[in-house]
């Protein structure tokens, strides 16, 4: 059942996981309130969200480990709404766009992750790290020396604790950054900008509370566009993390499950007051590079996030952004694929610009959706081009009965099957064709209607025609889609052909 899960995700690494929570929670603070910023909504809403979806996803979701919170990709398919509407609004589209996650899962809808090859995952990792990245050059930008000296401190402390011999593997080097530079900083009185300075945290604890909107379809009509697009975009980026961190622990997820625990998890986000969101691959990273593993890790950064700007908020003001951002970089440097550059010139023209694609196209959109689509349609049309490709007709001749023989191999299917037609002399004067298949394959009505057109125009000019060698697939089709067998429909298919 969904709300079940073995004891090993909830107690099996409790110390790596209680430790990476802490890490995480401190990472999605800020982050949590520039992505509110980024919807035109009141920091809370960003911080009561990243809580409910925390810790209701550890939960109810597919992957153990992963982090779901606010984030930005579904934040900027927010603004219209929020600008014309309002909060409650924005609440509505929440609550709806977690109910049609849910009728994904219930569909199945997970499955179109097979659809995303390589190369296009390889692209949305890329353009996701230089996206981190970027989104850590305002910190960057126009500050003294302190700012630049307390990121180099921190990144030397996150690549190089590791080493330390006896403590280097007990605490998470990301979680020693923040505490070395919060200490640096505020021992020194070094004046540089803190989670303090990013916004107004909340002093209360979210209510349960129903939208206050009209029940009307007017209503609906108005939400519908942006539920239906927040559910998208927050189910591609769900499923994508969690294959990216099936990859790093070798373990399996079951995203038909994680489908299901988003929606329920962003229906419990907007009656709490928080907007709509998702897994979020840098946090995730954050908590499996800190050693988090289990559903703990996930619940503990959520609950620990709203104790911490209700009840420590003063203590939690002095961090520097400074060791979140060196945490940030980290991520940006893990997530980047290093290989893919020198593949460039190994791998096939069609991977390089399928991954070229679909950077550019997040980049350019700064929508992962949308970079993942295109790289999904070109490494289709790629291979249907390739697959064509390798689709000929040898043909040979028997004087002695007069007898043209088609030996078809590879894939006859939309984009080959003008190329199947080209292959037949339909103004040989032969008494009969044999048409061998036993090599080939049909996969759809535009192959099933050109082996029509060839039978039929071949027929036309008088010669006897004769299939060979279907496999029961092809079969299967040819039995149900085709007309040359039957008079009645031929005049029709064939029209003024």
């Amino acid at each position: 059942m969904l709300l079940f899960s073995p004891k090993q995700d909830w107690l099996g690494n409790v110390r790596g996981d209680i430790l990476a929570g802490i890490v995480v929670a401190l990472a999605l603070i800020p982050e949590a309130i520039a992505f509110s910023i980024i919807a035109g909504v009141d920091p809370k809403v960003g911080l009561y969200a990243s809580f409910a979806i925390a810790v209701i996803i550890a939960i109810v979701g597919g992957r153990p480990g992963m982090i779901s919170a606010a984030t930005a990709a579904t934040a900027v398919l927010m603004v219209t709404l929020v600008k014309e509407h309002g909060l409650q609004y924005l609440l509505a589209a929440s609550i709806l766009a977690g109910l049609l996650q849910i009728l994904a899962g219930y569909l199945q809808l997970n499955k179109l992750i097979s659809f995303i090859s390589r190369s296009v995952m390889v692209g949305f990792l890329n353009a996701l790290a230089i996206l981190i990245f970027m989104a850590q050059l305002p910190e960057l930008t126009n500050v003294t020396w302190h700012v630049y000296a307390l990121t180099a401190l921190g990144l030397a402390i996150i690549y190089l604790f590791p080493y330390v011999p006896k403590i280097g593997q007990m605490l998470p080097s990301p979680l020693v950054t923040i505490i070395v530079l919060t200490i640096i900083v505020v021992a020194m009185g070094i004046d540089v900008r803190t989670i303090g300075d990013m916004g107004e945290l909340p002093d209360t604890l979210p209510v349960f509370l129903w939208p206050d909107v009209p029940m009307t379809l007017e209503t609906l009509l108005i939400i519908l566009p942006y539920s239906a697009a927040i559910a998208i975009v927050g189910l591609l980026e769900s499923m994508m993390t969690a294959q990216v961190l099936d990859e790093m622990t070798d373990t399996d997820s079951d995203k038909q499950r994680e489908c299901k625990g988003q929606g329920i998890a962003n229906i419990g986000s907007g009656l709490m007051g928080g907007m709509a969101g998702c897994a979020m691959i840098g946090q995730s990273i954050i908590n499996v590079k800190s050693g988090g593993r289990g559903r703990l890790s996930t619940f503990v950064a959520g609950a620990l996030l709203l104790i911490m700007v209700v009840f420590v908020a003063d203590y939690l003001s002095v961090v520097p952004m400074a060791a979140l951002v060196a945490i940030m970089i980290m991520v940006s440097i893990g997530t980047f694929n290093w290989k893919s550059i020198p593949e460039m010139r190994t791998n096939p023209k069609s991977a390089t610009v399928v991954m070229l694609s679909t950077v550019i196209i997040t980049l350019w959109t700064h929508n992962l959706a949308f970079g993942v689509l295109t790289g999904v349609v070109l490494a289709a049309l790629f291979m249907a081009a390739r697959l064509s490709q390798f689709m000929y007709v040898e043909s040979s001749l028997d004087e002695a009965t007069n007898t043209r023989t088609y030996t078809v191999v590879g894939q006859v299917f939309f984009n080959s099957s003008d190329k199947f037609m080209g292959y037949f002399d339909f103004r040989e004067a032969v008494d009969k064709v044999v048409i061998d298949v036993h090599r080939a394959h049909f996969w759809d009505i535009s192959a099933i209607y050109a082996l029509d057109k060839v039978v039929m125009k071949l027929r036309r000019e008088g010669a006897e025609v004769e299939i060979v060698g279907l496999n029961e697939a092809s079969e299967t089709l040819v039995d149900k889609y085709a007309v040359h067998n039957d008079p009645q429909k031929i005049e029709k298919v064939m029209g003024g052909h």
